[in-house]
C-alpha cells in the first residue's frame, strides 16, 4: 500500500491507521505544488489528498479510506470487533469527523470561498469558531468515562486527534474540555501516532 498525504492535513489519519495496523506501506509526502502536478492528477484529479494505492487500486477521501483500511485489515478492529453494532458506532464518530467537524473549519481555512468582503472574513472565522467549540463539547461529553470516541479504539480516533490539532493552530478555544485534554494526551503518547507523526515532521 502506498499513502499519499499532507503533513497534518486529514490524511495524517490514514497514516496513523496504517501504524496502527502494523503492515508494510510506504508514504509520499506531498506539497501542494506537487498536488497540482499531472503525475499526481493521473492518481487523484481533484490534487487533494488523501489518496490510496493498494496494487492496481486507488482510492480516494478519508472516510472511504478509513473505511477500507478497517476492512482489509479486520485484525486491527479498527472498526470494532466484527458486529455490526461496533462497526455502526465507529461509523458514526467517523462521520461525525468527516461530516460535521471537518468541513466547520473550512471558513477559517478558506474564508474566500464564502465571502467576498475581505472586511467580512474575521466575522466569520469568529463564527466557526463558535459552531467548533460547540461540536467539541459534545464530542468531549461522549468521551466522559471513555478513551476513545466510540468507547474502543477505532478510525474515528485518528481523524478526531487531527481536528483537535487543527483546533490548536486556528485558536478554537478548547478550555475546560478536560476528556479532550486527555485523549489528546492518549494519543500522544501512542507509538503509532508518535511514528506518523515524526514520519510528517509533526512532533
Amino acid at each position: 500500500m502506498k499513502l499519499y498525504s499532507k503533513p497534518g492535513a486529514c490524511s495524517t489519519a490514514d497514516h496513523i491507521a496504517l501504524q496502527w495496523i502494523g503492515q508494510p506501506f510506504e508514504v509520499e509526502l506531498m506539497t501542494p505544488e506537487r498536488m497540482k502536478s499531472a503525475e499526481y492528477r493521473a492518481i487523484n484529479p481533484s490534487g487533494a489528498v488523501p489518496a490510496l494505492q493498494d496494487g492496481d487500486f486507488v482510492l480516494v477521501q478519508n472516510a472511504a479510506i478509513l473505511g477500507y483500511l478497517a476492512d482489509r485489515h479486520p485484525q486491527a478492529e479498527l472498526a470494532g470487533d466484527g458486529s455490526l453494532r461496533q462497526r455502526a458506532e465507529a461509523a458514526r464518530w467517523l462521520a461525525f469527523c468527516n461530516s460535521d467537524l471537518h468541513p466547520a473549519f473550512k471558513p477559517i481555512f478558506a474564508p474566500a470561498l464564502f465571502m467576498a468582503d475581505e472586511g467580512q472574513h474575521e466575522a466569520l472565522k469568529h463564527a466557526a469558531r463558535v459552531r467548533l467549540r460547540g461540536l467539541f463539547e459534545s464530542a468531549d461529553r461522549q468521551l466522559a468515562g471513555r478513551q476513545w470516541l466510540a468507547g474502543f479504539r477505532s478510525f474515528a480516533d485518528p481523524y478526531f486527534y487531527i481536528t483537535l490539532r487543527w483546533a490548536e493552530g486556528t485558536g478554537v478555544d478548547l478550555s475546560g474540555l478536560e476528556n479532550l485534554a486527555a485523549f489528546r494526551r492518549r494519543m500522544e503518547a501512542d507509538a503509532g501516532v508518535q511514528a506518523a507523526l515524526k514520519a510528517e515532521g509533526l512532533d
